[in-house]
């Protein structure tokens, strides 16, 4: 692992961002090529994993986002916390934005439960798109990690920006697989199925671009990008993480795959970072 962390402070902020969110985007490709090997996913693992990815993006939230945000801002007291509840309300609303314009059908819905706006696509683009709203603050979160390390912010460490996207990366393997197996018991061929899985997280090397050159660019809102990346990452857990995971008989190992992402992306975020 020492060897990952001195790999990663040789190099530049982006492209830093951009090969961790490289393993994150292979990780889910990993999920989703599960299609190649299984008719069917048990309905017990997959709320599991569910609960397990929740339970992650929550720790993350805090451990690797909010906590070193409100650390590293100016100030005392109740100021000391504005950036962060600023960045944090801005992030939820983005994500809140985009879940009532983009058209998307959540994993276990039906399809007449698709949210945003009315439109003829058709199932499988709508899966892609739910789990793509995921990976935008995952991506974006990663990239504001390297950026702020790069900018010599006391918090932000190549070891705790490793440790997110290991998280994160662990996390995405049941996103691919949650969009891949839907679509082949819809009689989507294998390979097509594979390719919707793996396409839902292209986006995040491209957020993590974006993430890490906005705060080397702009250095004073870093404080404010990390906990925009908080609220987003909260938001998509409460609105679509968590409900899904609920969604079958299985509410009780739901639950503790949440404990267990937690507990994990704890011991990766202290240990590391």
């Amino acid at each position: 692992m020492n060897e990952i962390i001195d790999y990663f402070e040789s190099l530049s902020a982006v492209k830093g961002a951009f090969l961790a969110t490289l393993f994150t985007w292979g990780v889910t490709a990993l999920g989703a090529s599960l299609v190649f090997f299984f008719k069917a996913m048990n309905r017990k693992v997959f709320d599991a994993m569910l609960g397990f990815a929740g339970g992650v993006m929550v720790a993350a939230s805090f451990w690797s986002l909010l906590a070193p945000g409100i650390e590293m801002s100016p100030g005392e007291g109740f100021v000391k916390v504005i950036p962060a509840a600023i960045g944090f309300a801005l992030g939820a609303g983005f994500l809140f934005g985009l879940d009532k314009v983009l058209p998307h059908l959540h994993v276990n819905f039906k399809e007449e439960d698709k949210e945003g706006v009315r439109s003829p696509w058709h199932k499988s683009v709508l899966l892609t798109l739910a789990i793509t709203l995921h990976n935008i603050p995952e991506g974006l979160a990663v990239g504001v990690l390297f950026g702020g390390v790069a900018a010599g912010f006391d918090g932000a460490t190549i070891g705790g920006a490793v440790a997110l996207a290991i998280g994160i990366g662990l996390q995405n393997f049941p996103e691919g697989f949650a969009v891949a197996m839907p679509l082949r018991r819809q009689g989507f061929s294998r390979w097509k199925s594979f390719n919707y899985g793996q396409l839902s997280a292209i986006v995040e090397p491209l957020a993590a671009v974006l993430g890490a050159y906005a705060v080397m660019t702009f250095q004073p809102i870093l404080p404010y990008a990390l906990a925009f990346a908080a609220g987003a990452m909260i938001f998509v857990v409460v609105e679509e993480v968590v409900p899904e995971s609920q969604q079958g008989n299985h509410t009780d190992i739901a639950t503790m795959g949440f404990i267990g992402g937690f507990i994990l992306m704890m011991t990766l975020d202290v240990g590391l970072g």
